[in-house]
């Protein structure tokens, strides 16, 4: 029997590649259907969405995601929440929070939650757009004063002698007193309610299978955690896959 390849699309980084660890490894039993995995950075995703549609079920940033609800709808599991925490500015030179405006940013794409989180914080300031795990190196550089971090760097920029301006999830929380949602996945409006039902079983089947086999799930992701010390991409993976993430 020819199975239904449905194509889904997610980031390369290591909470992505926690999560899909039961589909991409292929120890769940998936019925009639065969998931083939694309790996891309998230405003490539995002971008994609609004044009091509070419993925079945995409990563998205919510942001992104208002521009594309008439195609895709919201899966109700895989989504990254930070609760007081979240995409963070850095600098090399320590400047307080107020003089983001007066800086040049570098920020993993203008469709991201993180940039509209900024835009939130600061509604004007100067940017550029570059590829979310090239920023640390740009700011490094000193092609930018500062750089907006989601993925690992949250966690990593100290070790490059890099300052924490502010972290976005914690201003929001203080702001609002509410979690930050950043991402999550979608799946196509047009493959119907009963194949868009199993697909999103089997998303989620993946998602726990994972929280119950975290040391193999987590020894999965480590080739996409960017040479980071196993402790350090166990705790990353905790901040973003979660029993939020399950729904």
């Amino acid at each position: 029997m020819t199975k239904r390849e449905i194509k889904v699309a997610h980031s390369p980084d290591s909470d992505d590649a926690f999560m899909f660890y039961g589909l991409a490894t292929d120890k769940l039993d998936t019925g009639e259907l065969s998931f083939v995995h694309v790996l891309k950075d998230i405003q490539t995703l995002n971008q994609s969405a609004m044009t091509t549609r070419e993925y079945d079920v995409t990563a998205i940033s919510f942001h992104a995601y208002a521009y594309i609800a008439e195609h895709y709808a919201l899966l109700p599991h895989g989504a990254s929440i930070g609760d007081g925490y979240g995409p963070i500015v850095v600098s090399r030179e320590i400047f307080p929070e107020c003089e983001i405006r007066n800086k040049r940013v570098a920020i993993p794409g203008e469709l991201t939650s993180a940039y509209l989180a900024l835009r939130l914080h600061t509604p004007e300031f100067d940017y550029g757009v570059v590829p979310f795990d090239q920023i640390i190196d740009e700011v490094v550089k000193g092609n930018y004063d500062a750089g907006l971090l989601i993925h690992e760097g949250q966690l990593t920029y100290r070790d490059l002698g890099l300052n924490k301006v502010v972290d976005l999830g914690a201003w929001w929380k203080k702001e609002t007193g509410l979690p930050l949602p950043m991402g999550g996945n979608a799946i196509k409006r047009d493959l119907g309610p009963e194949l868009q039902r199993e697909v999103s079983s089997c998303l989620r089947r993946s998602i726990q299978f994972s929280m119950d086999n975290r040391q193999d799930a987590l020894n999965y992701a480590m080739q996409f955690a960017r040479d980071m010390p196993v402790e350090t991409a166990d705790r990353f993976v905790a901040m973003w896959v979660n029993n939020s993430t399950l729904g």
